[in-house]
């Protein structure tokens, strides 16, 4: 039998592609780590479990799902019909066995692959709402997704490690974050100045800030993604006389 192929052509729709697929793989590793034991410990995420964290990686694969069908039939498939509705369907996966969590996460992002490989290439740009209301062409989909499985492999806690993730996926996180305190208005005097071996990379007002985080790219990620358990013990450097803080909420 011959190998079904995936119908995209945009090269960027298949470079994202490539990054989720070894994002999953990425968490999947993580994933095999945790003992069945250990589904009830926290995260890096206050107030989750990994049996809630897990829970909420497979639900967002179904969730995603339904937006990729929407671009496939143009009928309309939100990833949720409410917010309360997503809150609870993480709780009450969170209760589940801890096989029935590992596969929750397998059959899911199987799933979802298989509808983005599916995909006519003349329906990527088709225009799907996310669960914050922004209207993106359904090849975001795959962004958002690698944000999930990358980030959280690193939240399960067990030797995943930030600076394990793609330059190139660390790069658009940190972007992102930066984007939303931004829209928030809440980078205020604040500046970040990353290490990247070469020239250096800046958001912010560098000359300027009261403020200005230095490091190497995955140690501010970590930090500006609220992964920092302790400011003061980050691997960063805080100059125009700042001192060690938290970053602006993200999410």
């Amino acid at each position: 039998m011959v190998a079904r192929q995936v119908q995209a052509t945009d090269p960027n729709v298949l470079e994202d592609l490539a990054t989720v697929r070894l994002g999953t793989a990425f968490f999947r590793r993580a994933l095999n780590l945790v003992p069945d034991d250990q589904f009830r410990s926290p995260t890096l995420l206050p107030g989750w479990t990994r049996s809630h964290l897990v829970a909420h990686v497979g639900y967002n694969a179904r969730a995603i799902a339904r937006l990729v069908n929407w671009a496939a039939t143009g009928e309309e498939n939100p990833m949720y019909s409410s917010p309360q509705a997503r809150g609870e369907e993480i709780d009450q996966g969170a209760s589940l066995r801890p096989q029935a969590l590992r596969s929750l996460c397998e059959h899911a992002a199987i799933d979802l692959d298989v509808r983005w490989r599916d995909l006519p290439d003349a329906n990527w740009g088709a225009t799907v709402v996310t669960a914050q209301g922004r209207h993106v062409p359904v090849s975001e989909t795959l962004w958002m997704r690698s944000r999930e499985v990358w980030l959280h492999a690193v939240d399960l806690d067990v030797g995943a490690h930030m600076s394990e993730i793609p330059e190139s996926v660390l790069t658009r996180l940190l972007t992102d974050v930066v984007t939303m305190w931004e829209k928030r208005d809440q980078i205020g005097d604040l500046a970040l100045c990353v290490d990247t071996g070469s020239e250096p990379l800046r958001f912010g007002d560098v000359s300027g800030a009261s403020t200005v985080v230095s490091g190497r790219l995955s140690s501010i990620v970590e930090w500006a993604t609220g992964r920092t358990r302790d400011p003061a013990q980050a691997a960063l450097t805080w100059g125009s006389g700042g001192s060690p803080q938290a970053a602006p909420r993200w999410l």
